[in-house]
């Protein structure tokens, strides 16, 4: 791939993950950060998929990965790019770094390589490769014996990142070893790899988790020996548990599809994660056009994010109360697939249920805090008859509840106006003509329809399932 045409001052960024599974919460959040300040420096977002571990990847986690992008609404532009099918191109360049000089082929076995770690533990320092081969000649080898091409790194002087987030970090030069760019097979390796692919793809600013620094030196030794400018770097903080330590599946580090199965939205999800080391004032609830407009890596903060599920609740419910009625229906057929018995509400959804579910949202949502609490209290309007009670309901229709019911059922019948006022109208005046309170009617009227103690105005609710089957439901319960 030749260098990218990209002008000079324009900003262009790249998600890079290695497709062995899931789209993580981490890498989520690392493409979230990188997507945001692309969008607001109008610049691009790339996509670049590390595949050359043939064992670990897959098709599969490669779709897992960009269905999980797609689902979070984070656009990348051009088509993704292959690392693997980049190979040629890495090892064209290890050749011209063996070829001026700035690398060396390296005939250590393992066995050595072995004894040299067991060496340097034995005397408790910290391994460092110093291979006798960077300043022999190849031809001392003996014929036909398999090498590495290792990397010429400067033994002298400092390599030194400047990092938007870290700051200024130092490394000493001869506490880096010469790391291996092109193994004995042929294959290369991830550093030279990631340097190749981002100089070819012009991009301008790193931003990658903060366990990713010390490559950043290794990388950056390698930009100075081709002579090629380096990216900016920005190595963001790991995300950890409410406990503090690293963020593992124990605390809810779930791949990205979880949490859409769990009845997250894509827009509260990108409100959450990037409150996970940046910010913006006190500012909790922000819109993705604020993000946009407020976005800048310089204000990601150094320290770790610790992940909370129940404020990411707290924020997702905040949008589903402030979402559009219709776009939140579209999101729960969106949804269906991918939940357990999602099949069977479709098809309940197919022949009328979804109309129905459509009417409540309004009140719905309400007191759900994500959409899978609104289905779970929508459940009624597809239940089959009899209805099942809850343990609330159940002990609510006790035999005066259930007479009641029935002496109100004619009282229904045959209105001309299914709708919620005339139905609060005729309950009203059975209640009073009764000497009851609203609430005796009401409340084994709700248990009845809906089999729990809690939904939407039942006044609402009965004009929604229709007149035949709330009808039904009150013979059903009035036995």
């Amino acid at each position: 791939m030749p260098q990218s045409n990209i002008t000079s001052d324009e900003v262009v960024v790249r998600f890079a993950p290695s497709p062995t599974g899931y789209l993580h919460i981490g890498g989520a959040r690392t493409a979230l950060f990188n997507w945001l300040y692309a969008k607001s420096k109008g610049g691009k977002f790339l996509l670049r998929i590390e595949d050359t571990d043939r064992e670990r990847n897959s098709p599969e986690a490669v779709e897992a990965i960009l269905d999980g992008l797609r689902w979070l609404q984070l656009d990348w532009d051009g088509e993704p790019v292959s690392q693997y099918e980049r190979a040629d191109r890495h090892r064209q360049i290890a050749m011209q770094l063996l070829a001026d000089g700035n690398a060396y082929k390296c005939f250590l076995t393992q066995a050595e390589l072995a004894d040299m770690r067991e060496t340097a533990e034995r005397e408790k320092r910290s391994f460092r490769v110093k291979s006798p081969w960077r300043d022999r000649d190849a031809s001392e080898a003996p014929a036909d014996t398999p090498y590495a091409i290792r990397l010429r790194a400067p033994n002298e002087g400092e390599t030194i990142i400047k990092d938007h987030v870290q700051g200024k970090v130092t490394y000493a030069n001869k506490d880096l070893d010469d790391l291996i760019i092109l193994r004995s097979d042929g294959s290369p390796t991830y550093n030279l790899a990631v340097v190749v692919d981002d100089h070819d793809l012009g991009i301008t600013h790193v931003i990658r988790g903060v366990d990713h620094l010390t490559n950043a030196a290794r990388q950056t030794q390698i930009y100075d020996l081709m002579g090629w400018k380096a990216p900016q770097w920005a190595h963001v903080p790991l995300i950890h548990g409410p406990d503090g330590a690293k963020l593992s599946k124990r605390h809810g580090a779930l791949g990205a599809e979880a949490y859409r199965e769990m009845g997250y939205l894509p827009v509260a999800m990108r409100n959450y994660l990037v409150r996970l080391g940046w910010s913006h004032g006190d500012d909790e609830i922000i819109s993705t056009n604020q993000l946009i407009e407020w976005f800048d890596i310089d204000a990601i903060n150094k320290a770790p994010a610790r992940f909370d599920l129940q404020k990411l609740e707290a924020i997702n419910g905040h949008w589903i109360r402030t979402s559009d009625d219709d776009e939140l229906y579209e999101r729960i057929n969106h949804l269906l697939p991918h939940i357990p018995h999602g099949d069977a509400i479709s098809q309940a959804f197919s022949l009328g249920a979804g109309m129905k579910l459509r009417a409540l949202i309004p009140a719905m949502k309400e007191r759900s805090k994500t959409l899978l609490d609104l289905l779970d209290g929508a459940k009624f309007l597809w239940a089959e008859r009899p209805m099942a009670y809850d343990e609330k309901a159940n002990k609510l229709l006790d035999e005066s509840a259930r007479a009641i019911l029935g002496k109100l059922i004619p009282s229904l019948q045959h209105l001309p106006d299914w709708t919620p006022v005339p139905l609060e109208t005729a309950i009203r005046e059975f209640a009073e003509a009764e000497g009851l309170k609203l609430g005796k009617v009401a409340q084994p009227l709700r248990a009845a329809l809906t089999g729990t103690t809690v939904s939407p105005s039942i006044f609402e609710v009965m004009a929604v399932l229709g007149e035949p089957e709330t009808l039904g439901r009150l013979k059903d319960a009035a036995g």
